[in-house]
């Protein structure tokens, strides 16, 4: 269809359009609405509605059960309406990838951006529509994935969301209403849900400094600051791994409930509702799950030296105190001009390439391990 350019839609996306009000259907990468021609169908529209949201290029090939004219070809050419994203082009400006895909080919990584720019996996074109106010009503009936006005965590149990449906929603981000945070358990234990920021300091900076003395008692000065220091930098491999391979494993995810609702729980709801500012740092309880395997770890790393051991632990801790509040700060705060790169880098994370750019307080095992995401470049 020269001479515009259509938009591009996810698979999921078209499936959600499986009504007699929205009723789409795919021929490999093309996109056509047929919701007028349900009522003109010659079988009937029971028959189209079969196939509502689905690929029909097999079907109007089977001659012998459904044979078609080349008029009906044509009817489906005037219903054009855009195209299949590919699940793994990200990166591009979603006209890129609509033009590209017209001309029957895929572009790969890109990082262009028009000013009319919206990504196509995403649903946003910049950092600021992170904090835009999400109309709730309207994004259920479009989406129909989850309602913010509603506890979250029982409506995805109950589902029955496909791993496919929901890792692409969970990754669109939304913002409810007034910057509050939306409902997750909607019971008494709502408030376990929800950390403010000074909790994560307020508890553990005591505990580090109680064990880095702990550690000294050992140690000498200097080999107590080498040890710690070795165990903030040793934090940073931990934080891009953990954020890579265990908030991300999105493609070793169970197909089933449960591992969808603990991915969800884990770090799911935090790529779904990015700005919450309760939902940004680890709670407590959490933390105390993760960090007891850690100790264990640090004793048989280090385990000539209980001492070494114990300081480097120490200096793990720390640097996982820096991390969340480095990611709290990133998200809601404005940073000096060095730290505002990283901001920058971060919010891209969310709002344009979640499968890219896993460092947070840096992107230096991202440029290690080749995971490094690509700066926006703006043209007019």
């Amino acid at each position: 269809m020269p001479g515009r350019t259509l938009p591009t839609f996810t698979r999921s996306e078209v499936e959600s359009h499986n009504t007699e009000k929205s009723c789409y259907v795919t021929i490999k990468t093309k996109v056509f609405d047929v919701t007028d021609f349900l009522n003109d169908h010659p079988g009937g529209g029971d028959l189209i509605m079969d196939y509502a949201g689905k690929d029909v290029e097999e079907i109007l090939q089977d001659g012998d059960s459904h044979p078609h004219s080349e008029a009906a070809y044509e009817i489906l050419d005037d219903s054009l309406v855009g195209y299949v994203l590919p699940g793994k082009a990200v990166g591009v400006s979603a006209s890129a990838q609509a033009e590209s895909l017209q001309n029957g080919t895929t572009e790969g990584h890109g990082a262009t951006e028009t000013s009319t720019f919206v990504h196509p996996r995403t649903g946003m074109s910049r950092e600021e529509d992170l904090s835009k106010d999400t109309d709730a009503s309207s994004d259920y009936k479009k989406h129909k994935f989850l309602d913010l006005e509603r506890p979250l965590l029982m409506q995805l149990w109950n589902s029955g969301f496909s791993k496919e449906f929901y890792l692409d929603q969970v990754h669109r981000p939304r913002h409810y209403k007034g910057g509050k945070s939306a409902p997750l358990f909607g019971n008494f234990l709502e408030p376990l849900s929800l950390t403010p920021w000074w909790v994560v300091p307020s508890i553990w900076v005591p505990a580090v400094i109680y064990v880095t003395s702990v550690a000294s008692q050992g140690l000498g000065p200097v080999a107590t600051a080498g040890y710690w220091v070795f165990g903030v930098c040793f934090w940073t491999l931990i934080e891009y791994a953990m954020h890579r391979f265990l908030f991300h494993i999105d493609g070793y995810l169970p197909d089933n409930r449960v591992g969808i609702t603990l991915h969800f729980l884990l770090h799911g709801i935090h790529h779904y509702l990015p700005m919450d500012k309760y939902r940004l740092v680890m709670p407590p309880t959490l933390f105390v799950a993760l960090a007891a395997p850690f100790w264990k770890f640090a004793q048989s790393v280090i385990f000539w030296n209980w001492y070494g051991a114990t300081a480097a632990y120490a200096g793990g801790v720390f640097g996982y105190v820096l991390y969340d509040m480095t990611h709290y700060f990133l998200h809601h705060q404005n940073l000096p001009l060095w730290y505002k790169q990283l901001k920058k880098y971060h919010l891209q994370h969310h709002f344009l390439d979640y499968e890219l750019g896993f460092g947070v307080t840096s992107k230096f095992w991202d440029d290690i391990f080749g995971t490094t995401l690509r700066p926006v470049v703006k043209t007019n």
